[in-house]
């Protein structure tokens, strides 16, 4: 009897036993058993992020970086000078030049300052430089002039428009002279003639107009560019003898038509066709004895620096 309620109360006795083995320290009365904080897994290291990180320079492309910004030129708040006649430079960065309708012309300093042009010397703008002179000859009024070359012989330049009239074509066939070039205009509306007359000073003294007799006496110091003259003058007579030639001929070409027309036997005379390659010489010569004195100039400006 006794062994079997041993046997009964074990396992009750086990059970009872089961939570005061789960609790590791007595809890007071009314109140909840705490819960065990959780194990945490140990955090997982991540190598550093290099997507937004700079590439690592040599030594070497710092040190010429560094050298660059060291040597770098300033920032530049003026380019242009304007040099007035009584001795005062003003420096712009930019220079207009005005011409009103009604009122004197003047030179606009960064939109600003006003200088009355016939106070000017020279100035500078983005086109070159220029010069205010009085042109060789009888005329006591001041022109602009732009500098085209540097040296002991400089030159110079004035470009003028001109009205030449209308045209059903628009074309000016005129403006092929001396130092000049033709002009075109609308088609059907009226022309007009450009022409650039050139000048030149010597060693910045007074403007001479620029022709084969000032040339060589300014260049009368030095044999390689009075040679290269002598022989512009040589082409310089090849086209005046050409147009002589080629004007006789045309001449005596329509005489004879008019002379055969007038007998009733209208033709056009050889004369007139034998003429018309005469006029291409001369446009050959002037182009020889243009190039010559560009070079007898630029001869004398190399050779007496």
């Amino acid at each position: 009897m006794s062994s079997r309620f041993f046997l009964l109360a074990f396992p009750l006795l086990a059970l009872s036993s089961a939570p005061v083995l789960a609790q590791d320290a007595p809890r007071e009365l009314n109140t909840l058993p705490q819960p065990t904080a959780p194990t945490t897994a140990p955090a997982r290291t991540t190598p550093p992020s290099t997507v937004n990180r700079p590439p690592v320079l040599p030594d070497s492309v710092r040190a010429e970086q560094q050298r660059r910004r060291e040597v770098a030129p300033p920032v530049e708040t003026t380019r242009f000078a304007v040099g007035l006649k009584d001795g005062r430079v003003f420096q712009a960065y930019d220079v207009e030049t005005k011409q009103p309708i009604f009122g004197k012309p003047f030179l606009l300093l960064d939109g600003e300052q006003r200088l009355d042009l016939n106070t000017v010397s020279y100035y500078d703008d983005e086109t070159g430089h220029y010069v205010r002179t009085v042109l060789p000859g009888r005329s006591t009024r001041e022109a602009t002039l732009r500098r085209d070359r540097v040296g002991r012989i400089s030159l110079y330049s004035i470009t003028n428009t001109q009205y030449a009239g209308n045209s059903p074509y628009g074309y000016s066939p005129y403006g092929f002279g001396r130092y000049g070039y033709g002009g075109m205009g609308g088609f059907g509306g009226p022309m007009y003639r450009t022409t650039k007359t050139e000048y030149f000073s010597k060693d910045n003294g007074p403007i001479e107009d620029l022709n084969l007799r000032n040339l060589s006496i300014a260049t009368s110091d030095f044999a390689a560019s009075r040679g290269l003259l002598e022989q512009a003058r040589k082409y310089q007579t090849y086209s005046t003898l050409s147009y002589v030639a080629a004007g006789g001929l045309v001449a005596a070409g329509l005489f004879a038509s008019f002379t055969s027309a007038s007998s009733g036997r209208p033709s056009v005379s050889p004369l007139v066709y034998a003429g018309m390659p005469l006029l291409i010489v001369p446009l050959i010569m002037q182009s020889k004895q243009q190039r010559h004195i560009r070079q007898a100039i630029s001869l004398y400006n190399r050779g007496n620096n």
